[in-house]
């Protein structure tokens, strides 16, 4: 195992048992491809769902995500470094700060040929499905569950901003969400574009605008539901009708609408 890989102690043992704790065992593995997202002549990255069987005889599921050649640039890495590499540096920032996002169980990347190559096998997040998901379950829901779910989005996307990160790319299909007895819980996903929130309240309400402009679903009242629990506020005072005005988004004095 090179210096560069990385390998999450409750994923070792599994990993091991199937013979795939290693790049080069990761890398050769090869079952029907769920999705190929690039694919040229000097470069491709693909996803595949992986379940094994631990040695209870329980399922562990995973996404292995490869690549070649599929780079970002940036300061740090003016010729590009492997996409994946940024997201796991994100995911292992993100789990420090204590913002829920997804699992890390293996990354390593390696130069051969002159292709830069990442592996990285997050853990299945099952049990959550996309804000997307849960829209078009939306009139079907009862209130309380609506309630806990936009109360859960606020809640992270609020530990998010209090940590002077912002996401960059946020929208519905970004925040997983879970229902269970006691509420709902929430994670972000796609981590690749994140960053410091270097311009303060202008990157918030950037963020902000992306997801509320794309919950088409959701009523005024129940934005503004989102918004004062973003806010940590019971109602609108004068600083959040102030954000609210830079965010663009008409609302009432009082969240009225039922959720």
């Amino acid at each position: 195992m090179s210096r560069s890989d990385f390998i999450a102690v409750n994923a070792r043992d599994v990993l091991a048992r199937h013979g795939l704790d290693s790049f080069d065992d990761l890398w050769r593995y090869r079952e029907e491809e769920q999705a190929v997202v690039s694919r040229d002549q000097k470069r491709w990255k693909s996803v595949i769902r992986l379940v094994l069987e631990d040695v209870n005889g329980l399922p562990q599921s995973f996404y292995l995500k490869r690549q070649d050649q599929q780079l970002t640039r940036g300061l740090m890495h003016p010729l590009g470094e492997p996409t994946f590499a940024r997201e796991f540096r994100a995911i292992q920032h993100f789990a420090h700060l204590g913002i829920p996002a997804p699992e890390a169980a293996f990354f390593a990347q390696r130069r051969i040929n002159g292709h830069k190559q990442a592996i990285l096998l997050t853990r299945a997040l099952d049990v959550y499905k996309p804000l997307t998901y849960w829209y078009e379950q939306w009139r079907d829901l009862d209130w309380r569950d609506r309630q806990d779910l936009i109360l859960a989005a606020a809640a992270l996307i609020r530990a998010l901003h209090n940590a002077g990160r912002m996401h960059n790319n946020l929208y519905p299909k970004h925040i997983f969400l879970k229902l269970d007895g006691d509420g709902a819980g929430a994670r972000l996903i796609d981590l690749v574009e994140t960053r410091p929130a270097w311009l303060g309240q202008q990157d918030r309400i950037r963020d902000l605008k992306s997801l509320l402009r794309e919950s088409h679903v959701a009523t005024p009242g129940q934005k503004l539901r989102f918004f004062l629990a973003y806010m940590g506020k019971s109602r609108v005072d004068t600083e959040a009708r102030r954000s609210l005005e830079l965010i663009g988004t008409r609302v009432r004095r009082k969240a009225q609408s039922p959720c």
